[in-house]
């Protein structure tokens, strides 16, 4: 499996906001999470990355029906 880097981004909260951390990812709409820690919201994070790519992947699958799909790698640069 390939893998792939996105930006994280963590905000601590502050107590009267409960406390803890939010997170996102900016290149990834629907990532976002948050933990009591920041390493409890780096791992629930990456779960919620991986979460997000197989259903893209499923919905694209169930999407394409009968078509003859083809499926590559694809680098780019980012900005």
């Amino acid at each position: 499996m390939e893998r792939v880097t996105f930006t994280a981004v963590f905000q601590e909260l502050t107590a009267e906001e409960g406390g803890g951390y939010h997170a996102y990812v900016e290149e990834l709409p629907g990532a976002i999470t948050q933990g009591d820690t920041l390493n409890e919201a780096r791992d629930n994070l990456a779960d919620a990355i991986r979460e997000i790519l197989l259903a893209h992947r499923e919905l694209a699958a169930e999407e394409s029906g009968a078509h003859v799909v083809i499926r590559e790698p694809i680098s780019v640069a980012s900005a």
